[in-house]
């Protein structure tokens, strides 16, 4: 890709994340699609093969300057947290930029990057970090994950409030499932946990948040 150190490709990555655009017109039914494509791993193939390198670099802390602007910022977001699921499924380094993810996020809630964002769903994945690191404090950051949630639910046009109230519910399930295990059981084989026998229970059982939006 050229101009690789430019706004040229945090655009690109954009324009691939958010096929819908920025306005808020957007056909419920059409909106959803999107929101399971980009939440179940139907991008995976794409973004191997389009964005392999770019998530390279970007784990590597080479696209740090992208973070000096707002789009930037959630796009260097999406890159490390939802581009390296893709590049780096069923393996460890999947979650390795889940901390630098995470410092983008904050950093931007307090220097008005995230404010300056002009849909619900660039704030929605934007906030994505906030329930996937795991380590200190992670209750309070889903407490404020649940907040943002709302506070977009609150502003999205009627036709789209079902999606985003989906949403908030599931940031409380994340919240449930932190607050009785302290981390995400079904990455413990993965990054070589071993498993309590409630954590073993819960695995079986497949129901996991980010699979359970938007279930019809």
């Amino acid at each position: 890709m050229d101009n690789r150190n430019g706004n040229q490709t945090w655009q690109e990555v954009l324009d691939f994340w958010f096929p819908e655009g920025r306005s808020l017109q957007i056909d419920p039914a059409t909106h959803r699609d999107y929101w399971f494509w980009r939440m179940r791993g139907g991008a995976d193939r794409e973004i191997t093969s389009r964005f392999s390198d770019l998530t390279v670099e970007a784990a590597a802390g080479h696209l740090d300057h992208w973070a000096s602007e707002s789009d930037g910022r959630l796009a260097l977001i999406i890159v490390l947290d939802q581009f390296s699921r893709s590049v780096w499924r069923d393996s460890a380094r999947a979650f390795a930029q889940d901390t630098a993810a995470l410092a983008l996020v904050m950093e931007g809630l307090s220097n008005g990057h995230y404010a300056a964002l002009p849909t619900p769903w660039f704030k929605i994945v934007y906030g994505l970090p906030l329930g996937h690191c795991e380590g200190a404090n992670h209750l309070d950051r889903l407490d404020l994950l649940i907040k943002l949630r709302e506070d977009v639910a609150v502003q999205v046009p009627v036709h789209l409030l079902p999606i985003y109230q989906s949403l908030v519910k599931q940031a409380y399930d994340v919240r449930e499932i932190i607050a009785a295990f302290g981390r995400h059981p079904h990455r413990n084989q993965l990054l070589g946990r071993r498993s309590t026998p409630d954590e073993e229970t819960y695995i079986a059982k497949k129901q996991f948040p980010h699979l359970r939006a938007f279930q019809r």
